[in-house]
């Protein structure tokens, strides 16, 4: 089986998430978005894609965004497995006719409890219910109107999504490792000093967090694996392929 991991910024990989795709039989393929990425990949069959987080928006004009809009789309219509992570999942709440802004509440940043709604207690979600998670976002979406949201926090109704069994969107980190949690803090100094957001305050909170964050998180990523039904992949221009 093979996975896409798509990039949008150096220290954002897969992380933890990575040894759950392995263990399962998955071969990883990591690639940074530009359009010429994007549009290659788009053309190959994947049994998985997952869109990772950017310190761009959906809403701005870059080059790798159109492209990356049409194979979100694409395989949302065809319902080809997808994961979507902060700005994966937003790409793919505009993907499926959502709506991407900048949150009115501010940036969420910081360790913090996603709370489940009694649907996402019933998903893969219900592993992060009373363990705060990794947030670092000041964009939020609105979702159509087919689609309800699956969890929450105290500033944005909108934190995780589905679509069937085969698409998950959360707003959250699940990847993040006590390294690039790290990282994140040194590479952000200046806008957190603009938001007034201590620095050692999130390092202290990654103390406390994020052993049992990444735990829940795995459980929660392997859970939506172990999930997904056969699909066949919906790569623009290739023959399908089945899982």
């Amino acid at each position: 089986m093979r996975a896409l991991a798509i990039r949008h910024f150096e220290a954002g990989g897969l992380g933890n998430l990575e040894p759950v795709l392995r263990e399962r039989g998955y071969a990883v393929t990591l690639i940074d978005a530009s359009e010429a990425s994007v549009s290659t990949a788009a053309r190959e069959p994947w049994d998985l894609v997952v869109v990772l987080g950017s310190e761009d928006a959906v809403y701005e004009e870059h080059d790798y965004i159109a492209p990356e809009l049409e194979l979100v789309r694409e395989r949302l219509d065809h319902g080809a497995p997808m994961l979507g992570i902060c700005f994966g999942a937003q790409i793919m709440a505009a993907a499926l006719g959502g709506s991407v802004h900048r949150g009115a509440s501010g940036s969420e940043i910081g360790f913090i409890a996603v709370e489940p709604s009694e649907d996402g207690l019933s998903s893969p979600l219900r592993h992060i219910a009373g363990v705060p998670v990794c947030e670092w976002h000041g964009d939020t979406f609105s979702l159509p109107v087919s689609l309800t949201s699956l969890a929450s926090t105290e500033r944005y109704g909108n934190q995780a999504f589905a679509l069937g069994r085969t698409a998950f969107a959360v707003q959250f980190h699940p990847e993040i490792t006590r390294e690039m949690f790290a990282r994140w803090v040194d590479d952000g100094l200046d806008s957190l000093a603009s938001e007034g957001i201590d620095p050692e305050e999130l390092r202290a909170q990654a103390e406390r967090h994020i052993g049992a964050a990444s735990e829940a998180s795995r459980r929660m990523f392997g859970e939506f694996l172990d999930g997904l039904q056969p699909t066949t992949t919906a790569a623009a221009g290739n023959e399908p392929t089945t899982r």
